[in-house]
């Protein structure tokens, strides 16, 4: 079928809303963020309003739909993206830090490179030469004054490349160690199992690259879920197995992990507090479970 939707001027959007049934209190404010946001961006936010319409292909609103439902949900999302990047970021620092110093008191400073402590060699050559190219194209002073003052090993210490490592790489440098010892060794820090973490960090780096491209966090279902763990209790025990494609196990886990990272860190505080203020933002649509706030995770926030 070939696509034959015009395109529409700004003014026409907002009368093409208005015809679908939406409220629109202020024209010029609607116009405003059509233009700097796009109709096709907001649209992901009105969506959970729309009904079936009489006629086949059109889009019909809820009765009593305003412009400002959709843009409270962007705004939300908005917010909410960016507390979870700061997160991540922070997850992200910690566990390069951990990397690097377990392997570097077990296996010295360049043991990280050796094939022999890794279980798919065809990986781990992909891991190194990716890394090769990264710190090739990187003009971080200390990479500079590696190479410039070094020439054997071609490639600096474990905890220099650490810095240069993305999530999604380092995730594959810790999940294809071949001794278990040695990835328990990077889990113990935060209380996990290494499976568990592996595929936290993996699941991480899916939920950040949402965020990195501006994507919709708010209800998304995600195709790259992580493991479950099964310790420590009170994680476990806020963990809702019902629905583990949206983004409250994210969160969950997130804020297990800054308490251990950061401890006094108000990020869940933070969370609860922008939940609060966007209740147009349904905590169920984030698979939240009906009783979350008397859950031990979460607790701190009810006094």
């Amino acid at each position: 079928m070939k696509f034959t939707k015009p395109a529409l001027s700004i003014p026409d959007q907002v009368a093409l809303l208005t015809r679908r049934g939406m409220v629109v209190p202020d024209q010029a404010r609607a116009e405003h963020y059509l233009r700097h946001i796009s109709y096709y961006r907001l649209r992901a936010y009105w969506l959970p309003f729309e009904e079936p319409a009489p006629a086949a292909g059109d889009h019909m609103f809820r009765s009593g739909t305003s412009f400002e439902d959709a843009l409270q949900l962007y705004m939300f999302d908005r917010h909410l993206r960016l507390l979870v990047m700061d997160a991540i970021e922070r997850i992200e620092v910690s566990l390069r830090g951990s990397w690097a110093h377990s392997l570097a008191l077990k296996y010295g400073p360049h043991g990280y490179i050796e094939p022999a402590i890794y279980s798919d060699p065809l990986n781990h050559a992909k891991a190194l030469t990716g890394l090769e190219d990264e710190i090739r194209r990187a003009k971080d002073t200390f990479v500079m004054h590696y190479n410039g003052k070094y020439t054997d090993p071609q490639l600096p210490p474990v905890w220099m490349s650490a810095e240069i490592l993305s999530l999604g790489q380092l995730s594959k440098w810790i999940g294809n160690l071949s001794a278990r010892a040695d990835r328990q060794a990077i889990a113990r820090a935060y209380g996990l199992d290494e499976k568990v973490l592996v595929s936290i960090a993996h699941h991480l780096t899916y939920v950040r690259n949402i965020c990195a491209h501006h994507g919709r966090l708010w209800n998304k279902q995600f195709t790259v879920t992580m493991m479950l763990p099964n310790s420590p209790g009170a994680l476990k025990l806020a963990m809702n197995h019902l629905s583990t494609r949206r983004i409250y196990n994210t969160l969950a886990t997130i804020g297990y992990l800054l308490n251990v990272i950061a401890p006094g860190t108000t990020w869940k505080r933070n969370l609860v507090d922008l939940l609060d203020a966007f209740p147009s933002a349904t905590p169920a649509d984030m698979g939240f479970p009906e009783k979350w706030r008397a859950m031990p995770a979460w607790q701190m926030h009810n006094t």
